[in-house]
């Protein structure tokens, strides 16, 4: 067994002032660190609360974060990869994350836990939890069992398993609240979102494909919330999504958003020559053209979406620097203007998935299942 305490450099923060050439304050991150091989899950939680203990002891203005778990299983070859992306979450840390790593060929567990936290100058500071479990294939049937004792009890637990493992998912469904996945990552579209669906049955579902499509949803429907423009939705003829070729699931979702909350019967798409889906759902009888076209961008998600209605009416909206490219064409004027701000990119969408997890979104149970619907047979 081994304790130990480091600090490390973390990103200062300038004030107006020291953004001008004046001086920024510079922060450093102080880490209790405990690590042990061939452990148990009960040493660990025994590990957590001494370290937990001693730094109370220490310093009676710091205290534990406690709002939420995140169990996440990872092959242990992507381990530094995930750790790297859930330090990018910024302010939407967890309270306590539990990372364990899948090793081919290990039979004992190694575990590490890490308390970070900044010495308060003035009031309180917020102690942030890491648990890494180093596991094999053999524990995934029982991970229950190992993650039970470490998780904290009465907040709620989330789980992200981005590599599958799909053993360590069902083991731990009776103990998580919310189930973090992306529909995207998926290669068929057609399982991910039946998966999704599947998983609705024993948890919250916070999908990042989802999460992808939201400022394409607030977009459109701030567009037509005027009083004078609502009733136009109700004469739409055509919608068309732009999306990359690995992101069909956000695309679904989003045609799947539309069918939803507009009350049309979705049917399922057909293939398209060179990519893409196209076909139509109803609404009282008449037909409204549905159309998934692939587009080259570097980023996942969605490029743009148009929406075609009566008296040669169409919006769009498409990806452009800085957030969003407007253009609306009707009584044969052309508008355009950019929407600053609308899209948060790629880089954010990892921690609006964590915050998510305390959060419910009505909208998504109802998209997904009209999402299936579009899928083609």
């Amino acid at each position: 067994m081994r304790l130990g305490r480091r600090d490390r450099p973390r990103r200062g923060r300038c004030s107006g002032r020291g953004a001008r050439g004046g001086e920024c304050e510079g922060r450093r991150m102080t880490e209790d660190v405990w690590s042990q091989r061939d452990t148990t899950p009960d040493a660990i939680d025994d590990a957590l609360r001494l370290l937990l203990h001693e730094r109370h002891a220490a310093n009676r203005s710091l205290a534990p974060a406690r709002v939420l778990n995140l169990i996440v299983v990872v092959d242990r070859d992507w381990k530094g990869e995930i750790a790297n992306r859930l330090a990018r979450v910024g302010r939407f840390h967890a309270s306590r994350t539990i990372l364990c790593a899948v090793q081919e060929g290990r039979s004992k567990l190694d575990a590490r836990a890490i308390m970070s936290y900044e010495e308060p100058h003035d009031g309180l500071g917020v102690i942030h939890e890491h648990v890494e479990i180093d596991l094999g294939p053999e524990h995934l049937d029982r991970l229950d069992t190992i993650v039970d004792p470490v998780v904290v009890s009465d907040l709620p637990t989330m789980l992200w398993s981005p590599h599958g493992h799909d053993r360590a998912v069902n083991a731990l469904l009776d103990l998580i609240d919310v189930m973090l996945l992306d529909s995207d990552d998926v290669l068929e579209p057609a399982e991910g979102i039946a998966r999704a669906i599947e998983l609705l049955r024993f948890a919250y579902v916070v999908d990042l494909a989802w999460l992808r499509t939201t400022p394409w949803r607030e977009r459109l429907a701030a567009s037509f919330d005027p009083p004078g423009r609502l009733e136009s939705l109700g004469q739409l003829a055509g919608v068309s999504v732009r999306h990359r070729a690995s992101s069909t699931a956000s695309a679904l979702l989003l045609a799947g958003w539309l069918c939803s909350r507009l009350r049309w019967d979705a049917a399922p798409l057909e293939p398209r020559t060179g990519g893409g889906l196209l076909g139509g759902a109803r609404r009282n009888g008449d037909r409204v053209e549905l159309e998934l076209e692939l587009a080259d961008q570097d980023m996942p998600g969605l490029a743009g979406v148009t929406v075609r209605g009566a008296n040669d009416f169409s919006l769009s909206l498409d990806r452009a620097l800085g957030g969003l490219c407007a253009r609306e064409h009707a009584d044969g004027e052309e508008i355009v203007w950019q929407v600053l701000g609308a899209s948060r990119g790629e880089g954010g969408i990892l921690g609006e998935g964590v915050r998510q997890a305390l959060l419910r979104d009505p909208t998504y149970g109802p998209a997904l299942v009209a999402a299936e619907r579009l899928c083609p047979v």
